[in-house]
């Protein structure tokens, strides 16, 4: 039965039923899964010689799937992450035509066998206080240009929000205290798998926030280009680089550092954690699913880890030499 089960109306239902409609993903899940399919496709088509319209579940076997991964790294030059994601992808469609057609389970398990590749997980890297400070400090603020990089920056810092949030950020979702010093302003943020969070803006950020919006209408983007378009994650990357390279005159660590707006986001759950702020308000601060993700700022912060060593050099204790308690020991013999 396998061998007559075309590909393409699985692939139809998958991305429209299944990925849109059941599960509700994200639009840039949806993109990502797409992108996977647009490389796996070509390329079992040029293996099993037929026209992708032509191709059966049968041609995209468990082999075929580890060669098409082994093309990714070599080929593509592709990340083992990028790797495990298109993986990832082809297990999905795999279950969900087995759990539509169990006549479908034996090519099914055979796909899902193909494992995920483990990697090393790197060193999350962050900008010390000082570093942050002189990044904040890097637009000249006495043009339209330079005030629109200093609110980003701050809004990153404050909110840690990802690049596409801060992207995609609308006026409507500002919520700015009409009070002189802004108290009790917030700002909800879309994130990914469209769960929604709120982030309290000190009042530094609602201030430089109000006065970049002024004028404008709820629906429109914050930030803005100088075509008066929203910024792109390029966009913002590009801001980020161009005052990193600023603020490096004046303090030289930075000149070894590959800053990027998630290096940012890094470092506003670094010295939340450091403020004291317990992990688990920080997992909600940034969005993050599990607290797993969260705690690897535990791991990261040597400051803490330092203090954390001093208190333990000044606390040293030598052993209790029991056998010299000679009346406890004789009672144990007692016993």
């Amino acid at each position: 039965m396998i061998d007559n089960a075309l590909l393409s109306p699985w692939l139809r239902r998958f991305l429209l039923e299944y990925i849109q409609n059941e599960r509700n993903y994200s639009v840039h899940t949806q993109k990502s899964y797409r992108d996977t399919l647009v490389q796996l496709i070509p390329f079992v088509a040029a293996l099993s010689k037929r026209k992708p319209e032509c191709l059966v579940l049968e041609d995209l076997s468990g082999d075929v799937v580890r060669i098409f991964l082994k093309h990714c790294e070599k080929t593509r030059e592709c990340s083992i992450a990028t790797r495990n994601q298109r993986l990832a992808a082809i297990h999905s469609l795999a279950r969900y035509v087995g759990s539509l057609n169990p006549a479908y389970l034996s090519w099914t398990g055979q796909v899902c066998a193909v494992p995920f590749k483990r990697s090393k997980r790197p060193l999350v890297s962050y900008l010390e206080k000082a570093e942050m400070d002189a990044l904040l400090n890097a637009p000249d603020q006495a043009s339209i240009q330079g005030r629109r990089d200093y609110c980003l920056l701050l809004f990153l810092y404050n909110s840690g929000a990802r690049v596409d949030e801060t992207a995609q950020l609308r006026i409507s979702q500002l919520h700015l205290s009409s009070v002189p010093n802004h108290e009790h302003s917030y700002v909800i943020i879309h994130g990914k798998g469209n769960k929604t969070r709120q982030c309290p803006l000190w009042a530094k950020t609602a201030a430089a926030l109000n006065r970049l919006i002024q004028g404008r209408l709820p629906e429109d983007h914050v930030f803005l280009n100088r075509r008066r378009e929203h910024l792109t994650r390029f966009g913002i990357h590009g801001i980020v680089k161009r005052n990193v390279k600023k603020a490096a005159l004046k303090v030289v660590s930075l000149k070894s550092k590959r800053v990027s707006p998630h290096v940012i986001r890094h470092t506003t759950a670094t010295h939340l954690l450091r403020a004291g702020v317990d992990i688990n308000t920080i997992r909600a601060w940034l969005g993050h699913v599990s607290i797993a993700t969260t705690s690897i700022y535990a791991e990261v912060d040597l400051l803490a880890k330092e203090k954390a060593l001093a208190n333990c050099e000044g606390n040293q204790q030598s052993t209790p030499n029991w056998k010299k308690d000679g009346g406890l020991m004789a009672f144990l013999r007692s016993l």
